[in-house]
C-alpha cells in the first residue's frame, strides 16, 4: 500500500533550516521515517515552499511512514491541526482514466544527454581526453541540465504522453463583437490568427512554471559536488494512459528523485475547469 503525506515544517527552527537549505540533509531526514522500504519500491518527495513561512514537505512512500523525528525537530509540535497528515494514496489512483482531467504540481530536473557539451567541465574534459585517446571507445554521454523557463518547459511538453498525460490547450471564451483574439505564439499577428484552416502549431497550454532554482551541495564533506537545476510546474493535465501515468506517480518523473524531484501530485478540477477542454 502507498501513502502520501504531508508535513508541516517551521522554517525558524534551526534544524529546518539545515533541511529547507541542503536536499541531501532532507532526503536523509525523509529516508528516517520509513521502518523500511520494500526492494525496487522507490520514496518520492517534494518540498512545497510557495509562502516561505510556512513551507510543506509531500512524501510519497511504500509502506506507511512515521514523521515524530521530523514534527518534534522540525515541524510546529505543540500547534494546533495536522502537523503530519498521512493519506491512503489507492483511492487517488482507483480514480485515473483515460480523458480524465486533473490539476497537478511537479518539482522535477529537466536534461538532455549529450556528448558535445559547450562548456565541458573539468571532470568532463577529462573523459573526453581520454576517449579521444583510445579512437574506437565512444565516450559515456553526459547529461546536462536545461536551465532556461523555454527549454525546461519543452522538455514537460514533448515527454508527457509517454508518462500517460498530455496538457490541454488553454481554454480562452471567444472574442467579443469586433474585437480580434491575440496571438497564442510570439510570431503571430492580428492578421494571420486564428486561421480554422491552419491552427497555431504552438497554442498556449495549461502548465506554469511556478519556481525555477539551482541546487548545489556536497555529498559529504570529501566527497564530490552535485549541481542540478529544478523547476516547479502547475497546471492541468488529461491523463491518456492510465497505466503509464500510475507508474510515472508510484516511481517519479526525471533525475534526481533523492533530492526532491520527480514528485507529481494530483488534485481535482473544480467542475467548469475539468470540463472546459471537452
Amino acid at each position: 500500500m502507498t501513502y502520501l503525506s504531508r508535513i508541516r515544517i517551521n522554517p525558524l527552527r534551526a534544524e529546518s533550516r539545515k533541511l529547507l537549505a541542503n536536499p541531501r540533509a532532507m532526503h536523509a531526514a525523509v529516508t528516517g521515517g520509513i521502518p523500511g522500504t520494500p526492494t525496487g519500491e522507490r520514496t518520492l518527495w517534494r518540498l512545497d515552499a510557495d509562502n516561505p513561512h510556512r513551507p510543506h514537505l509531500f512524501v510519497l512512500t511504500p509502506t506507511k511512514p512515521d514523521w515524530t523525528h521530523l514534527v518534534e525537530n522540525a515541524g510546529w509540535p505543540d500547534a494546533d491541526g495536522d502537523h503530519a497528515a498521512i493519506r491512503d494514496y489507492t483511492p487517488l489512483l482507483n480514480q485515473l482514466a483515460t480523458g480524465r482531467e486533473f490539476a497537478f504540481r511537479l518539482t522535477a530536473s529537466p536534461v538532455q544527454n549529450t556528448h558535445t557539451p559547450i562548456k565541458p567541465s573539468t571532470e568532463q574534459t577529462t573523459r573526453l581526453e581520454s576517449a579521444d585517446t583510445d579512437p574506437g571507445k565512444r565516450p559515456r554521454g553526459f547529461r546536462l541540465s536545461h536551465r532556461t523557463a523555454a527549454h525546461q518547459l519543452h522538455w514537460l511538453l514533448t515527454r508527457a504522453e509517454k508518462w500517460g498525460f498530455d496538457i490541454p490547450t488553454s481554454f480562452t471564451d471567444p472574442a467579443a463583437p469586433g474585437l480580434t483574439p491575440a496571438p497564442t505564439t510570439p510570431h503571430a499577428t492580428p492578421q494571420n490568427t486564428p486561421d480554422p484552416h491552419h491552427p497555431d502549431p504552438n497554442p498556449a497550454r495549461e502548465v506554469r512554471i511556478r519556481a525555477r532554482q539551482r541546487q548545489s551541495f556536497t555529498k559529504n564533506p570529501s566527497g564530490r559536488r552535485v549541481t542540478f537545476h529544478t523547476v516547479t510546474f502547475e497546471g492541468h493535465l488529461r491523463i491518456t494512459d492510465p497505466t503509464q501515468l500510475t507508474t510515472h506517480l508510484l516511481n517519479g518523473i526525471g533525475p534526481q528523485k533523492a533530492y526532491g524531484c520527480g514528485l507529481l501530485t494530483l488534485a481535482p478540477l473544480p467542475t467548469r475547469t475539468a470540463h472546459s477542454h471537452g
